[in-house]
C-alpha cells in the first residue's frame, strides 16, 4: 500500500482522501489544526503549520511520496530535503516558476502562451502606457479574491499601494472578458499528458461561485485550451494535477490568467461527473498508477460553491437537507466549524440532463436562492 504525504489538510486533501480509498492508499497529512476537513479521514496526521520543515521531515519518513494542497510552500525550506531523495510531486523545480505571481507571468511569456500586460510594482511607477480600470496583485499567498484588487482610478491605486506596504505586488491590465474559463489537466511521471473538459466558471467579489461544465465554446477555443495546457505542463515536466484558468474575450482573444499547481476548485464537478475525478488522477499520477480516463460521464453539469455569508457556528443542516432534495445533486459538506463571509463551506454538483447553459444557471440560482436565503 501506497502511503502519500500532503502537505495542507484543508477541503482539497479531504476529497484526495476520499479518491485515496479506491485506490489502496492512504494519506498522510501534515496541518496545522485538528479541526481541519482532512484530519478525519487520514491514515495519520502531523499538527504543525504547513511551512514548517521539520514536521515535513517527519512526514518524508512516514511516506513515499509527498504532494501539496496549496501554494504556501516555502521551497527553500524543502530543497535540501530533495537533494537527499525525498519525493516530492509536483517536483519543486516545477513548482518554483509559479509560486510567485510575477515570475508565473514571465515564465508563461516566455513559453509564448497569452497574458495580459503586466509590471513589477517596484520603485517608480510610469503609468504613461496604462489605461484605468488596473489590477494589482499580491505576488504571493493570494487566494479567493484575497490580494487582487481591481482599481477604477490613480487614487483608488494610491490608496492600494499603501495598504499593501512592503507586500511585493504586480500591475496588470484589466481585461474586459465574455467569459472566464478553466481546465484541468495532468501529467504522469511517464510524460502522457490528459485534460478534462474546459469549463466556465463565474466570480462575484474575485471568488468563484459557479462552474458550468461543459463550457460552451467552440472547437477551435477548447483546441487553443488544450495546447495551453500541454506546453505548460510538459515545459515542466509537471507530474500532478494543475488548473489553468484563463480569460476569453468577446473577439475571441484567450488569455491565461492564472495556474493552480494542485487540485482546484473549478474540478470539483470531476467527482461526479467525470469517469476519474481530478483528486483520483493526482493521486494516480503521483503514485505512478495508469492515468485514468478524463472523460464527462453524463452530458453536462454545475458546480455550485457553498460560500459563507455571516458569521456564525455552525453546520446548516436543513439548508443541505434541501439542497440534497434537488434532483441529481450531490452535496459535499466540508467540516469547518466557523463559516464567515466568502469562506468555501462545500459546494454542490447537479448532473444535467442537458448541456444547456440556461438551464445550468437556472439550478445555480435554485441552489443559491435555497443556501443564501436566511
Amino acid at each position: 500500500m501506497k502511503r502519500v504525504g500532503v502537505i495542507g489538510g484543508g477541503q482539497l486533501a479531504w476529497m484526495m482522501a476520499g479518491a485515496a480509498k479506491c485506490l489502496d492508499t492512504e494519506l498522510v497529512v501534515q496541518t496545522p489544526n485538528k479541526s481541519d476537513p482532512a484530519v478525519a479521514d487520514a491514515a495519520d496526521v502531523i499538527l504543525a503549520p504547513i511551512d514548517n520543515a521539520a514536521a515535513t521531515a517527519q512526514l518524508a519518513d512516514r511516506c513515499d511520496v509527498i504532494t501539496f494542497e496549496n501554494e504556501f510552500i516555502n521551497l527553500e525550506a524543502l530543497k535540501p530535503m530533495a537533494t537527499e531523495g525525498v519525493c516530492f510531486r509536483p517536483g519543486l523545480e516545477s513548482l518554483a516558476p509559479l509560486l510567485d505571481k510575477y515570475d508565473q507571468r514571465c515564465y508563461l511569456q516566455r513559453l509564448g502562451l497569452p497574458v495580459p500586460k503586466f509590471i513589477p510594482l517596484n520603485g517608480k511607477l510610469d503609468l504613461q502606457n496604462w489605461s484605468f480600470p488596473v489590477v494589482v496583485k499580491a505576488r504571493r499567498h493570494g487566494y479567493d479574491g484575497q490580494g487582487t484588487f481591481i482599481l477604477k482610478d490613480r487614487q483608488a491605486l494610491g490608496l492600494t499601494l499603501q495598504q499593501l506596504g512592503q507586500t511585493p505586488a504586480l500591475l496588470e491590465e484589466f481585461i474586459p472578458f465574455e467569459r472566464e474559463l478553466a481546465a484541468i489537466a495532468a501529467r504522469s511521471v511517464a510524460g502522457e499528458v490528459v485534460v478534462y473538459p474546459v469549463v466556465e466558471t463565474q466570480q462575484e467579489d474575485r471568488v468563484c461561485r459557479r462552474v458550468l461544465v461543459p463550457a460552451q465554446i467552440t472547437i477551435a477555443v477548447r483546441e487553443r485550451i488544450e495546447a495551453i495546457a500541454r506546453t505548460l505542463l510538459e515545459s515542466l515536466e509537471v507530474v500532478g494535477v494543475f488548473g489553468i484558468e484563463l480569460f476569453l474575450t468577446s473577439s475571441g482573444k484567450l488569455l491565461v490568467n492564472e495556474i493552480a499547481p494542485r487540485t482546484h476548485n473549478s474540478g470539483h464537478f470531476t467527482l461526479d461527473a467525470c469517469v476519474t475525478s481530478q483528486f483520483e488522477q493526482h493521486l494516480r499520477t503521483i503514485c505512478q498508477l495508469p492515468v485514468g480516463n478524463p472523460a464527462l460521464n453524463c452530458t453536462g453539469a454545475v458546480m455550485i460553491n457553498l460560500l459563507g455569508y455571516e458569521v456564525a457556528t455552525g453546520d446548516y443542516f436543513v439548508k443541505r437537507q434541501k439542497l440534497a432534495a434537488i434532483p441529481g445533486s450531490r452535496v459535499y459538506w466540508y467540516g469547518k466549524t466557523q463559516s464567515r463571509p466568502g469562506r468555501k463551506l462545500g459546494h454542490v454538483t447537479v448532473l444535467l440532463d442537458t448541456p444547456n447553459r440556461d438551464e445550468a444557471l437556472a439550478i445555480a440560482q435554485k441552489v443559491e436562492s435555497i443556501w443564501y436565503n436566511s
